[in-house]
């Protein structure tokens, strides 16, 4: 399979994509397709061939083999991976359609566009974004319990006993490098829950952000039509209006022009200056 274009097409999902999308695809990419292609697939590479049982009855092994593998490892993670990257595949859709009809628009009326921005995660292409993130979400959940049902668990046992027919007896089968297998499996099914950990992390982000638009809305909503049903008059002026003194500040000087309180006290200190001086007077004209 040609990963490669596969990865080309899905790259274009990023700008459209908040940080946990970007964060999503750079785990399906990194730690899942290019582990996948390097390693996993020559690790499974010999199952078949060096999976061996202490028989030598004919069909006896290829029986036990069919029994402990019902699928192929690398076959289930293949269409994983197929099925978990193709609702991603939605979102490019839309933006397209998006952009067609706002070509189709601007052809019939130039100037105007029918939308601002195409990319831009509002309205029908929310709601597919979402639906994309669930998708993703529900098709990694279920291939980890597939996986965990068809084996019984993530572990890859070293002897698995068999006694199916055409088996003489109970037989005893060995797969060959289990650990390493049991490793790989380990490292794929984690990978799998920190992916469908990122979608739920994304589908919290864009339902939180928009109950929180919708709650802004419609507070200003509320404000407006409060202030349009009273008439609201200011009880005092608004505090930008008031000047502001440093207190620490030397006061300005007065250039010779002083307060209506300090001409009075002024005059009236001159008043009685000039009473006592006519007292003073009276006294020595009394005195000669």
């Amino acid at each position: 399979m040609n990963w490669s274009a596969l990865e080309s097409l899905l790259s274009g999902v990023n700008k459209y994509s908040t940080v946990f999308g970007r964060v999503w695809l750079s785990m399906v990419f990194v730690f899942r397709v290019l582990v996948f292609v390097v390693a996993a697939q020559r690790v499974w590479g010999d199952e078949s061939k060096d999976f061996v049982c202490n028989t030598r009855q004919p069909g006896c092994t290829n029986v036990c083999y069919d029994s402990i593998f019902p699928i192929s490892h690398i076959r289930l993670w293949a269409l994983q991976l197929i099925f978990v990257t193709c609702p991603s595949l939605m979102v490019v859709a839309h933006v397209k359609y998006r952009e067609e009809r706002d070509r189709k628009y601007v052809a019939s009326h130039p100037g105007a566009h029918l939308y601002a921005n195409p990319g831009k995660k509002r309205g029908g292409l929310w709601w597919t974004y979402l639906l994309s993130l669930v998708f993703k979400a529900a098709f990694d959940t279920a291939f980890l319990y597939i996986l965990y049902f068809i084996y019984h668990g993530y572990d890859m046992p070293r002897l698995s006993k068999c006694s199916l027919d055409p088996c003489p007896n109970t037989v005893d089968c060995f797969i060959s490098r289990p650990t390493e297998k049991k490793i790989f499996t380990i490292f794929m099914v984690a990978s799998s829950a920190i992916c469908v950990f990122m979608c739920l992390c994304e589908m919290i982000y864009l339902v939180g952000k928009r109950c929180h638009k919708v709650l802004r809305i419609r507070r200003e909503n509320e404000q407006l039509l409060f202030a349009e049903r009273h008439d609201i008059t200011a009880l005092a002026r608004p505090r930008s209006e008031y000047n502001r003194l440093d207190p620490t500040a030397a006061a300005p000087p007065t250039c010779g022009i002083a307060d209506d309180d300090t001409l009075k006290a002024k005059k009236t200190k001159k008043a009685k200056e000039a009473e006592k001086m006519e007292e003073a007077a009276a006294a020595t004209g009394k005195m000669a």
